[in-house]
């Protein structure tokens, strides 16, 4: 069985800000985030309206940095930058166009200093072909440069027999951003189990030495621990024995929901919606299962109860229930709908948003007792179309988290619009940037 992911946000939203987590987050970055958050089907219109990127902005220089520890710095110039794993393609139903990278500035990104990374330029070729697929799937600090590195999924060549090959390959950062082909990943055998492919990598500290470590599903009932850093070449610090799981769908970002120096994160019992747990980190990385998790549909990890601990909230089909403190979950529930939830702190309070985005965009403002309907917010993109929510961190680092929505129409428009958190208001009404992918279409 292989699992797949079509964001760097999916499962859990890249909802934690740095404040939380050293991970990165994507959100949906994740991105990502989460399910659902590719684009639908053109509709017969869509197919015939081409491209136009004759607006899209100067292509510009992308920044050099010195290393950072800010999330999503790939050049290391201390902002974070956008991925973008869905494009707008010339024509519907064309071939993945392929992951885009809008670097930052002290005002959140610049839609004219991005990079197209394509496979044919950037991954590795396994047995002389190049991958057809080239996925987004986690960011962070592999190799402790302070430069961000980014994970991605490919289609290496197989025959169905035997053990299948390693999908992921890794894209390092420098300062000159993502340079140079991904290496794949090295997996060791003593650190797989069974015949599945070795994917849905998550990010985090979860042995606590400092070092960024990945979680890969092994199979079911097992995850695979890389222990960080991680070598030019792809190849781990070290790797042990698969552990034992709830689960078979790691799922990012990962945070150190309980306080005690050790990442933790979120394992699905299945690729779709249903149960999960939070397991938790230690010396031995993330072996103990802390919380199992209401049955739902998607999982966002924040500080929404201000206690000692992170809280869960999970969407389900009659609203949104909480967990807090974990790994203790004492329950609470919130009136609003979840089949997407990201979470982030927009108004700088401590306490994070609850953002829906099932149908329509709503944040739900944080309180000492969670998150309330009272006072949501409704965000409202400037284009018509299908709105997702592609991240929610810290763009523009004045420590109030931003909103990044995409809306598309078909395969072939989007809008991507930035709102920035503000104390007053959670986010702003009119969005900060406004962009199309579609901008990637040009060189």
């Amino acid at each position: 069985m292989r699992l797949r992911r079509s964001t760097l946000a999916s499962g859990l939203t890249s909802a934690l800000t740095s404040a939380l987590t050293g991970t990165a987050a994507a959100g949906c970055l994740l991105l990502l985030a989460a399910c659902g958050h590719g684009p639908a089907h053109a509709t017969k219109d869509a197919a015939e309206t081409p491209v136009r990127a004759a607006q899209a902005p100067a292509l510009l220089p992308v920044p050099r940095g010195r290393g950072s520890e800010v999330p999503d710095d790939f050049n290391g110039d201390g902002h974070r930058d956008l991925v973008l794993d869905t494009l707008v393609t010339a024509e519907s139903h064309a071939d993945d166009a392929g992951i885009g990278i809008v670097y930052g500035s002290s005002r959140g990104p610049v839609p004219g200093a991005r990079q197209l990374l394509t496979p044919t330029q950037h991954a590795t070729p396994v047995d002389g072909r190049s991958p057809a697929v080239f996925e987004a799937e986690a960011s962070c600090d592999l190799d402790g440069d302070g430069f961000t590195d980014l994970v991605v999924t490919t289609d290496p060549p197989y025959d169905g027999r035997g053990r299948p090959p390693v999908p992921l390959q890794l894209l390092f950062g420098s300062p000159a951003g993502l340079a140079g082909r991904a290496v794949p990943l090295t997996v060791p055998d003593r650190a797989r189990y069974g015949n599945d492919w070795p994917e849905l990598p998550v990010c985090g500290d979860f042995d606590g030495d400092g070092a960024e470590d990945l979680v890969l599903h092994a199979s079911t009932g097992r995850l695979s621990h890389l222990r960080g850093p991680f070598t030019r070449e792809g190849a781990p610090h070290a790797a042990g024995a698969p552990l034992p799981s709830p689960g078979e769908a790691p799922t990012g970002p990962a945070a150190d929901v309980d306080r005690d120096g050790y990442d933790d994160l979120v394992v699905r019992a299945s690729a779709g919606p249903g149960k999960a747990a939070v397991v938790l980190g230690g010396p031995d990385g993330p072996d103990r299962t802390g919380t199992i998790l209401p049955t739902g549909v998607d999982v966002a990890l924040g500080a929404f109860g201000g206690g000692k601990a992170l809280d869960a909230a999970v969407g389900t089909l009659d609203g949104t229930a909480l967990r807090y403190d974990l790994p203790t979950a004492a329950r609470g529930h919130v009136d609003a709908p979840g089949s997407m939830l990201d979470a982030a702190d927009f108004d700088g309070d401590g306490l994070s948003e609850l953002v829906s985005s099932g149908s329509g965009v709503r944040v739900y403002p944080g309180r000492a007792t969670g998150p309330t309907t009272r006072d949501a917010v409704t965000v409202r993109p400037a284009s018509a179309g299908t709105t997702r929510v592609l991240t929610a961190a810290d763009f523009d680092g004045d420590g109030l988290a931003d909103l990044v929505l995409r809306t598309y129409r078909g395969d072939t428009e989007d809008t991507v619009e930035v709102h920035r958190g503000t104390a007053k208001g959670v986010v702003t009404a009119r969005a900060a940037v406004t962009f199309s992918t579609s901008q990637f279409l040009t060189r």
